[in-house]
């Protein structure tokens, strides 16, 4: 796959729901993609991108909200605490929030772009955007934390990007 142009993929696009496969050994392949993945997340006005958002089903993620960069491989969350209810938004279902219940606390473990381990401690909006993250690894969006009136509601506009992507409308921009 050219990974050279990487552009953002919307509900619709089969990756998107696709679980992203574990990475075995990190390349200098992987350092790039992330590097160009932080890219796309911030021309994109995004504190988060999964490598499925971009067509890579590799499990790989970028963060940023502010406080630095993470560039991590195979993150996997194993501690939970607390909870938090925040209006999430996602690059792959532009002109859509909804309200999700997260924990407000997590504990992830990944490899670094070198392939080291970590391990990061997060709370609040860190948290919640590393839960959003790896929840692309495993296929899952936002809209499926909808309630079901909330489903109805967004039916419409589901179809109309689903129907935009279908089409050829997507160039990487908000496609709305």
């Amino acid at each position: 796959m050219d990974e050279t142009a990487l552009r953002i993929r919307f509900i619709g696009e089969s990756v998107v729901r696709t679980r992203a496969r574990a990475v075995t050994q990190v390349s200098q392949r992987h350092r790039d993609t992330l590097s160009k993945m932080a890219q796309v997340m911030y021309d994109a006005g995004g504190i988060g991108l999964a490598a499925p958002q971009v067509g890579i089903s590799e499990s790989m993620i970028v963060v940023d909200i502010g406080q630095g960069l993470y560039k991590l491989i195979n993150p996997k969350i194993v501690k939970r605490e607390g909870s938090q209810v925040r209006e999430e938004g996602c690059l792959s279902v532009p002109g859509i929030s909804i309200n999700v219940k997260r924990a407000k606390r997590v504990l992830v473990e990944a490899q670094d772009d070198e392939g080291k381990k970590v391990k990061i401690a997060a709370d609040n909006l860190l948290a919640c955007v590393f839960q959003h993250e790896v929840d692309h690894l495993n296929g899952k969006l936002i809209v499926d934390y909808a309630s079901v009136i909330e489903k109805l509601m967004l039916k419409k506009k589901i179809k109309e990007i689903k129907a935009k992507v279908k089409n050829g409308g997507s160039d990487g921009k908000n496609i709305l």
